[in-house]
């Protein structure tokens, strides 16, 4: 064999031959990867309309059965504490009343009274209505269910 030729052959034989390959199975691996980076559909939320607002999904599913139960809870507190205030209010009506019956009777017994002497029965209807009217400001303090 001529000398140019033997010199071809092993520098041909020198070279590795895996590397070709490896080669072509990287380049395909990084074509491979852009492409399916490019395709997988984007995060960004769906254009809104404008009649619409947007919700997210989170917001639209529909209650599992422990909220159903807290709602349920909630909504029997909330009329717990509707009756609770409701009678309340009720309690502060008729002790409204019944303190404008007694400030109306004490006025008529100091009427019949001297200038210089009180009953004892006037103090202690004043004290009466004092005891009342101090209740009667604390329950309108008072709200069940507030804060």
């Amino acid at each position: 064999m001529p000398s140019n030729v033997r010199e071809r052959a092993h520098t041909f034989s020198a070279r590795p031959t895996w590397k070709r390959p490896l080669v072509r199975v990287l380049a395909c691996s990084a074509a491979l990867i852009a492409l399916t980076g490019a395709a997988q559909p984007s995060q960004d939320p769906p254009p809104r309309s404008s009649d619409r607002p947007y919700l997210i999904p989170s917001a639209n599913r529909l209650p599992d059965a422990n909220d159903r139960m807290e709602m349920q809870q909630q909504q029997s507190k909330q009329q717990d504490y509707a009756a609770a205030n409701a009678e309340r209010k009720k309690q502060i009506a008729e002790d409204s009343a019944r303190l404008l019956k007694l400030a109306t009777d004490l006025k008529s017994e100091v009427d019949k009274t001297t200038k210089d002497t009180l009953s004892l029965g006037v103090i202690r209807k004043a004290d009466e209505i004092e005891k009342l009217a101090h209740s009667v400001k604390e329950k309108m303090k008072l709200t069940v269910g507030a804060g």
